[in-house]
Order: C-alpha cells, then sequence, then structure tokens
C-alpha cells in the first residue's frame, strides 16, 4: 500500500494476477512450451498442451461451489475472475464481498461473479474487479470493452460471451 496526502494505492487487488502473468515470463525464458500458472483461480497460459490441444478452464459458478457455469478452451492469453463468493461474510442471510467500493467504503453489489479473458492476467483480473465495482452498469461497461467475460447477477441472471474464446 502506497499512500500520499489524499491518495492511497493499494495494489493488493491485482499482485496474484501480476504474479502470473512474470511467472509465465519466467518459464518462456526458461524454454517451457507449455503448461499454465493458476493463482487462486487466475490463470495465465503458457501455451497450449503438449498434444496442442487447448487447455480447458472451468469457470465456477458463483452459488454451487461443485458446479461450473461453463467451459472455456484456452492456448494462449489469460483468464482472471472477481466475486463475493471466495472471500465474503454474511450477515444476517446477506453476503457481503470483500470487493470494497472506494467512494462509499461498502461491499460492491449487483454482481456476484467476473470472468474475464484477456492476454494478460493482470488486465484480465483488473476488468473483472473494475465491473464489479460498476454494479448494475457493470454488464454494459464489459459488453462496451469487447473482451470475452461471463457475469453472474445476485438474482443468478447469466450474461456475457466465453464461447469464442479459444485461441
Amino acid at each position: 500500500e502506497f499512500t500520499l496526502p489524499g491518495i492511497e494505492l493499494d495494489f493488493g487487488g491485482i499482485v496474484k494476477e501480476y504474479a502470473a502473468d512474470r511467472a509465465v515470463s519466467l518459464c518462456w525464458a526458461q524454454n517451457v512450451q507449455h503448461g499454465f500458472v493458476n493463482l487462486g483461480g487466475d490463470i495465465k497460459i503458457i501455451g497450449p498442451r503438449p498434444d496442442q490441444q487447448p487447455w480447458c478452464i472451468g469457470i465456477r459458478d458463483p452459488r454451487h461451489p461443485t458446479s461450473t457455469l461453463q467451459n472455456i478452451f484456452l492456448r494462449s492469453g489469460a483468464v482472471a475472475s472477481s466475486g463475493d463468493y471466495e472471500r465474503c461474510i454474511r450477515i444476517d442471510h446477506k453476503r457481503y464481498a470483500h470487493v470494497l467500493n472506494p467512494f462509499t467504503g461498502w461491499p460492491v453489489h449487483y454482481l456476484s461473479a467476473v470472468s474475464v479473458v484477456a492476454e494478460f492476467c493482470v488486465l484480465a483480473g483488473s476488468v473483472a474487479t473494475i465491473a464489479m465495482l460498476k454494479a448494475d452498469a457493470g454488464p454494459q461497461w464489459l459488453a462496451e470493452l469487447g473482451l470475452p467475460h461471463l457475469w453472474v447477477n445476485e438474482f443468478g441472471e447469466c450474461g456475457g460471451d466465453l464461447s469464442n474464446t479459444e485461441t
């Protein structure tokens, strides 16, 4: 955390994604050509499987931990997710996410989960978290951004499109 008068930057929200991107760069430097780095569900692809097929990555259902919403297939790039389901608290049957709105100080609401595919994990993770912060404006913002994505709101409605992610 870095603080100046009136300004505070917290890099905790992108450290895993940066670390995944950096780890893959180190693998490439050692001529590793197949694999992926998974840091808490934020995934950066090193290259296709040894048989040249893409990696199959399941996008978790935020309300059913043993279920997936969709599988995606990647030979390159990254996928990162943000949501209210891994790190949260429940008070009086209400879920409070760990992602806090910097303007209100309260946990985000409306979106329960957002997954984004991008070239770099740090970009995918940043976009997913920003969409969570945008609440009900998040789905439209994601659509305008044009990156492959999937979102689930607090009512169980899903949107976005990850079907064209095979690279």
